[in-house]
């Protein structure tokens, strides 16, 4: 795809002086992102805040029919500016963009927009483009920085992934909290002084959060295990989802949310997807193929590692991943979370987590047919599932949707007892 000219420029100058507001879509991995990119000399700010009046901001701001992670998303941003922590003249956001049929294709566009009708469309918008939509003179997402990306994005997988099955059954309450703050603070104390992103380093650090979680006293009398799914913001962002994963704690159950390397591999292999349904570049292609396998490479690293801790669950390789989409679900269909949301759904289950939670934004047109339209064909293929789509928008109650989740914990309790 080739770059286009963004109507504001990111520039040098910029890079040297200017804040770069991102949305805080992953909790855990944003703080280690954030270091990243500063390491790069981006000065990347995480826009944590949260509240009605984000909300607010987001819905005046943005198309009152725009999907709801926009609202939230953007609406983060532009309060960022409002409040009067920065100064606007001096910071720049940036988006995620996937470059497919999902409208968060467009947030970027819709945030310009707002900008403007603010006064403020002299502020840049960085496209964050694995396929670079745009060109700037100040910043580009080169390979070295994606590989350290995709190393960060596991780190802060494997946090995420073994702090959901120490917190439920902690004899001692707060001591996974203590190990992820210590790993958060050592690693991003290793990106400061450029470590902790080699191959062997990689590794090290790895077995050392394993080992520190591994420690964790526990208390491992069975509990309801519940999956998450659904649309990536929501998925993750406690903002987007109502703090779906405290209230979850709060009931006493083991929760599982797939890591956020597998939305990246999934955006890696449609390249190919594409090459094959549409033609286009071969270069395009192999370049998918080239990310692909080293994103594999590096997620191959975690899974070793995870080998030498039996006692904890281990996530299956993306390859598995896409047949278990296959089950279910063409690999063209790929918009949005596309065939990976069902393909999750099924690693959950096949893991233990037959109770699982599929987060519906409103607007989201892919994920009601990824997540509400193949439900029917989930259950089919297993019996025992028990799949509760939710649905979240800025208008609904968070009392509604978690006695909706209270009905699911019943009848996986009614199970539990047979």
């Amino acid at each position: 795809m080739a770059s286009k000219k963004p109507p504001v420029d990111f520039t040098k100058q910029m890079k040297k002086e200017y804040t770069i507001i991102a949305p805080d879509i992953f909790p855990t991995h944003m703080e280690l992102l954030q270091e990243l990119f500063k390491m790069y000399g981006y000065n990347l700010f995480v826009a944590h805040y949260e509240g009605k009046e984000v909300i607010d901001t987001g819905l005046k701001y943005m198309h009152n029919d725009m999907c709801y992670p926009a609202i939230c998303s953007t609406g983060q941003q532009i309060y960022a500016l409002q409040c009067g922590d920065f100064d606007p003249d001096k910071c720049a956001l940036i988006q995620f963009q996937t470059g497919g049929g999902c409208r968060a294709s467009n947030y970027i566009w819709l945030l310009r927009k707002a900008l403007k009708n603010m006064g403020w469309e002299h502020i840049p918008v960085i496209s964050l483009s694995l396929t670079g939509i745009e060109k700037y003179s100040g910043f580009k997402l080169t390979l070295p920085l994606m590989l350290k990306c995709i190393m960060a994005i596991i780190y802060g997988d494997m946090l995420m992934l073994l702090k959901n099955q120490t917190t439920p059954y902690e004899v001692n309450k707060g001591d996974t909290r203590k190990v992820i703050d210590k790993w958060i603070e050592e690693l991003t104390s290793q990106f400061k002084k450029n470590k902790g992103l080699t191959p062997k380093k990689f590794r090290e650090n790895l077995v050392g959060i394993a080992t520190d979680f591994a420690k964790i006293k526990l208390n491992k009398t069975p509990k309801i295990k519940v999956g998450i799914v659904g649309e990536i913001y929501v998925k993750f962002s406690s903002f987007g989802n109502n703090g779906l994963e405290k209230f979850l704690e709060s009931q006493d159950v083991e929760y599982m949310v797939p890591g956020v390397l597998g939305f990246f591999q999934y955006c890696f292999a449609n390249i190919e997807t594409d090459y094959k349904y549409y033609g286009g570049s071969k270069i395009v292609k192999q370049g998918g193929k080239i990310a692909e396998y080293a994103a594999a490479k590096i997620e191959g690293i975690m899974l070793d590692v995870l080998k030498k801790f039996p006692q904890f669950t281990a996530p299956a390789p993306f390859s598995h991943i896409k047949e278990l989409g296959e089950k279910v679900i063409d690999r063209g269909v790929k918009m949005g979370e596309g065939w990976l949301l069902p393909a999750e759904t099924a690693e959950l289950i096949e893991k233990g987590y037959n109770n699982v939670i599929c987060t519906q934004p409103f607007g989201c047109l892919p994920n009601h047919i990824v997540g509400k339209g193949v439900i029917r064909s989930m259950r089919e293929i297993y019996p025992n599932a028990n799949i509760f789509p939710i649905d979240f928008d800025a208008g609904a109650s968070k009392v509604n949707q978690e006695n909706r989740i209270k009905l699911m914990l019943s009848v996986a309790q009614e199970e539990m007892e047979k």
